[in-house]
């Protein structure tokens, strides 16, 4: 027997098709992103770390460059074997390195700087990567051949060695650090741009504007640049990690961060030269970095696929 069809339904269905037609593409990609549990425990595991590392050290009772030479090489408080043990003369929890600094207080430093490190220089890229790419996509012809020529040949140089060129003739500055990492990352970018630029540019709004008389310029600003921001999001969250890596990886040949100031690298390099007498010094930074950079692909993949439109 069907059931009689009352206001109360009616009301209900109108409000479920009133919720269905206001809800905008990007309000869909959100809802379907936070579905996505390992892409929610990512955000919120990074939102923690990232917490730790800017409130983190304002409570801890070493500074990052206090040395105490009585407590060398001191294994965690917690620490299995006690043949490493001292005593500390206070809580190291993740223990002391070769000078006698605390390991807590100085990984969460180091994620400051490694963080701070890999967000810098992907603004950085996304926004000389996404003017060059949309510029060369849109306006196309010769320009786009030249300026994709250039691309390519910088696509012909290692990616570290363009970057060890720039922090020497930079100098070894903490800041150029970003702009230098950032300066070679964009090469993809506008490769993904310029891509998406040359679909977009076909479209009737486009069409419409450039019958309109709006310029080249307000074009590529207002109508084609929002509307290839999709795939350029996802790649971002690709773009941070591999700056981490990078900084890491100049740190770990002594081109990146100097003491007294930390990263991950730099860390990760000081463990790997006591990983047999002291291993948590390598440990606890590893496992930091590690888990950061799992959270930004699972955050990569929730988005492309939240983001994917045959996925709707």
């Amino acid at each position: 027997m069907i059931a009689p069809v009352t206001n109360a339904h009616v009301e209900d269905l109108m409000e479920r098709a009133a919720d269905v037609k206001g809800r905008s593409l990007w309000d869909d990609a959100r809802r379907r992103l936070f579905r996505n549990r390992a892409a929610l425990i990512s955000i919120i595991v990074l939102g923690m770390i990232a917490v730790a590392a800017v409130f983190g050290p304002f409570f801890l009772a070493y500074a990052y460059d206090y040395i105490d030479y009585s407590v060398v090489s001191c294994a965690p408080d917690w620490w299995p074997d006690p043949g490493v043990l001292c005593n500390a003369g206070g809580t190291h929890w993740f223990g002391t390195d070769s000078v006698g600094r605390d390991l807590l207080v100085r990984t969460l430093y180091g994620a400051r700087i490694s963080l701070s490190v890999g967000l810098i220089a992907t603004l950085v890229s996304l926004v000389i990567g996404v003017a060059y790419g949309a510029t060369a996509g849109y306006l196309g012809g010769r320009i786009d051949e030249l300026m994709m020529r250039f691309v390519d040949v910088l696509y012909s140089i290692p990616y570290i060695f363009l970057v060890i060129i720039l922090m020497v003739i930079f100098n070894r500055n903490f800041f150029l650090l970003f702009v230098a990492i950032g300066a070679v990352e964009w090469l993809t970018m506008a490769r993904i741009v310029r891509g998406q630029t040359l679909s977009v540019k076909q479209k009737e709004f486009v069409e419409a504007a450039r019958a309109g008389g709006v310029s080249n310029f307000g074009i590529i600003l207002t109508h084609v640049i929002p509307n290839v921001f999709g795939p350029v999001i996802v790649y971002v969250t690709l773009t941070v990690p591999a700056s981490i890596l990078a900084e890491s990886f100049l740190s770990f040949l002594g081109l990146g961060i100097q003491e007294p100031l930390t990263s991950w690298g730099v860390l990760i390099k000081d463990g790997a030269d006591q990983m047999e007498t002291a291993p948590w010094m390598l440990i606890f930074p590893a496992a930091f970095m590690a888990v950061t950079l799992f959270c930004f692909n699972f955050i990569g993949d929730g988005l492309r696929d939240a983001l994917d439109p045959k996925d709707r």
